[in-house]
This record gives structure tokens, sequence and C-alpha cells, in this order.
């Protein structure tokens, strides 16, 4: 992972862990089934940076992507089980689905075109 996908996963963690934290202080947040889809939602906003900060092909863009949104959800998702909100076998499903949506985020940003910084 290059530098603007290192830079993608630091946005990435810190969207995730504030989702998080703004949910553990409003539980009717928490309770109406929102983190699962937000925090799926910013697993492709992480993928979709990490890939404008990849040089390359579609493969090294929709890996970097991958990981950047991965790696923030498996991070938000610890967060959220240190606050006791989630039990611990959580990372793991929100590590895998913003790890999808995180290369789908980078596929989308290759497709569409956006243009690398």
């Amino acid at each position: 992972m290059g530098a603007g996908a290192i830079k993608a996963l630091g946005t990435g963690t810190a969207l995730q862990v504030a989702m998080v934290v703004i949910g553990h202080l409003v539980p009717s947040l928490q309770a109406m089934g929102l983190f699962p889809i937000a925090g799926t939602l910013i697993g492709g906003i992480t993928g979709w940076l990490a890939s404008t900060g990849t040089a390359g092909a579609m493969g090294a863009k929709v890996g970097s992507g991958a990981i950047a949104g991965g790696v923030a959800g498996a991070l938000g998702s610890l967060v959220s089980t240190a606050l006791g909100d989630v039990p611990l076998g959580n990372i793991a499903i929100a590590g895998g689905s913003t790890l999808v949506t995180g290369a789908i985020g980078a596929a989308l940003a290759k497709t569409f075109g956006a243009a690398r910084h």
C-alpha cells in the first residue's frame, strides 16, 4: 500500500470510530440497525479513496481498497467491542464486509475514472 492508500486507511478508520462513538452515545441510532449499513458504506468510501491514492492497474487499486476498507472496518468494530456495544466475533463480520465493499469502492473509482492524487 502506498502513501495515498495509507491516508485513506486513516480516514476510513477515523470515520468508522466516529460512527461507533456516536452510536455508543446515541443508543437509538444503534438500535435502529444503522451500524452495519453505515459501516459498510464507509468501507466503500475508504476503498474509493484508497484507489485514487494508488497507482497501477485495476488489481492494485482493488487490492489497496480492499485492505484499507477491511482494516478500517475491523478497527472500528474493535472499538465498538471495547465499548461493549458488539460481541468480539463481530470484528470478523465487519472486517469481511468492509473488505468486500472496499474492493467494490476501489473498482468503481477505477471504472469511473477517479483521478490519482
